[in-house]
């Protein structure tokens, strides 16, 4: 049986408006045939996580339109969300992940990879999610990407919220700013590492080493 608190979020995400208009839902119930595909990704990740009880979750900005915005799972490429990571055994077309689009190419997505490579090489699993869950794009422009704005991420808050109250064990992680300020205004506690994008990846990498090889191996 779904677990109804991942029930009741993605009822939710499917009926909200982005708080702004240059922005895309790409769970809304009245939106295009592969939002509901995108909705039952999302929905197997959480569960997959929650029957795995991840030692980490990671929030982060926003979803990209190589990543989340296609699959609907956070910090997924298509490319990624086919094969899986192995280990530990996260995602994969073998679990039941599927492509929400049919326009003939699979995305990759670089933030993605360094992300679940860096859990991969650390021996940890994780879930992750955004502090603000939709799509925010240039004016006029779909296919691109920019930092959400303070309504954004303020619309976000339950949402973030209920995925810590689902992961209450899991150690959060803030990547880059935008997430640490999401955060900090739920007064959830959390440490700060660099996004990898824009050349981070070495210091996400570092950063998110030293939580685990710190906080994380010495609770265990």
């Amino acid at each position: 049986m779904p677990h109804p608190a991942i029930t009741a979020l993605l009822h939710e995400l499917a009926q909200a408006s982005p708080a702004d208009p240059d922005a895309t839902n790409q769970y809304a119930a009245d939106g295009p045939p592969g939002n509901a595909t995108r909705r039952a990704n999302l929905a197997l990740a959480l569960e997959l996580a929650l029957a795995r009880g991840p030692d980490l979750l990671i929030v982060g900005e926003a979803p990209g339109y190589n990543g989340a915005l296609r699959t609907g799972v956070p910090f997924t490429s298509e490319k990624l969300l086919l094969a899986g990571v192995e280990p530990p055994g996260l995602f994969g077309a073998i679990r039941g992940f599927a492509l929400a689009t049919n326009d003939g190419r699979i995305s990759a997505e670089p933030t993605a990879t360094i992300v679940w490579r860096t859990v991969a090489e650390l021996g940890v699993s994780a879930v992750g999610w955004n502090a603000c869950p939709f799509h925010p794009h240039r004016p006029g422009v779909p296919i691109s990407n920019r930092p959400p704005r303070t309504a954004e991420v303020t619309q976000g808050q339950p949402w973030l919220a209920q995925v810590r109250a689902l992961f209450p064990q899991a150690l959060v992680i803030a990547m880059g700013n935008t997430a640490a300020r999401a955060l900090g205004m739920l007064n959830i506690p959390h440490t700060k590492v660099r996004h990898p994008a824009q050349g981070g990846a070495r210091l996400f990498e570092a950063g998110l080493r030293a939580v685990v090889n710190g906080k994380l191996r010495m609770e265990r």
